[in-house]
């Protein structure tokens, strides 16, 4: 589980080496042809029949659009701000966005430490995004990370209900393929073959993002949710912020702002809350 949260913490810096390459609708869809492809031997290794429930096709095509869309949002953001900056605010507040969401879109209730989670979130949140300063330039270099963050929150419905109808393997499969089918109409009048034009550089980050940071990382995180139960193996998400912010800091040598970490330690705090069932 350790080796899944490195992984996906490195996809931060990897990406930011990869913007301003070749035109994010080409990156994308390499991306996610890579990640297919990648998925190929490990559908093999697990000896699961591929099947695509029809009950669960609804669910592979508007994840399949949320993930293109979160992408896009995702390469903006690094691309006007910090890729460790992107790993800890949008790990952090998709959990709150998805609290917030199913309270206002499923009336669900929580218990009163759960709401003091919401309210620790609020608080980090207006750290790490520095609205204390009422500086909008600020707040802008990081809106592409809340966008990605509220993208997430919706894909994580979406999976929670497809794992009824379908395996969590075989729907990050699906995805990938829907995802590239559709990218490939997009990516193809921006010169799609122009990753072919690229340095080792390039080609070293796109493998990882989309092998490591992506296919190896989700196969070992549903195998360690599978025996050590998702509660978890969700705590091991804390270690994404902070790898993020380490890893872009060796790799990037970009600077660890005080307010990103006191921020996102506060919120941290808030999920930890938040992901708390048991009734005081």
């Amino acid at each position: 589980m350790f080796f899944a949260m490195l992984f996906w913490a490195g996809g931060w810096s990897a990406l930011k080496l990869l913007t301003n390459a070749v035109p994010l609708e080409v990156l994308t869809f390499w991306r996610y042809l890579i990640m297919v492809l990648a998925f190929l031997p490990l559908l093999f290794f697990f000896k699961a029949p591929l099947r695509l429930p029809k009950r669960g096709l609804k669910f592979i095509m508007g994840s399949a659009l949320l993930n293109i869309l979160f992408m896009f949002f995702a390469y903006l953001g690094v691309e006007h701000s910090f890729a460790g900056n992107g790993g800890v605010i949008i790990t952090i507040l998709s959990p709150i966005f998805t609290f917030v969401l199913g309270i206002i879109l499923f009336k669900n209730t929580h218990t009163p430490l759960q709401y003091f989670g919401l309210g620790l979130g609020l608080i980090g949140g207006i750290i790490m995004l520095r609205l204390y300063a009422f500086d909008l330039s600020d707040f802008m270099a990081e809106f592409y990370f809340i966008l990605s963050a509220l993208t997430w929150a919706f894909i994580t419905f979406l999976a929670q209900r497809a794992q009824l109808h379908i395996h969590p393997i075989h729907y990050s499969f699906y995805i990938g393929v829907f995802a590239t089918f559709v990218l490939f109409f997009i990516a193809y009048p921006k010169g799609i073959m122009s990753v072919f034009e690229q340095n080792r550089v390039f080609w070293i980050a796109l493998v990882y993002l989309s092998v490591f940071g992506q296919t190896i990382a989700t196969t070992i995180f549903f195998i360690g949710s599978a025996q050590l139960g998702s509660a978890k193996a969700s705590a091991y998400m804390f270690l994404v912020p902070v790898l993020s912010l380490i890893i872009a800091a060796i790799v990037l040598d970009e600077p660890m702002q005080n307010h990103i970490i006191i921020g996102g330690s506060i919120s941290m705090l808030a999920v930890y809350f938040i992901n708390r069932r048991v009734h005081p």
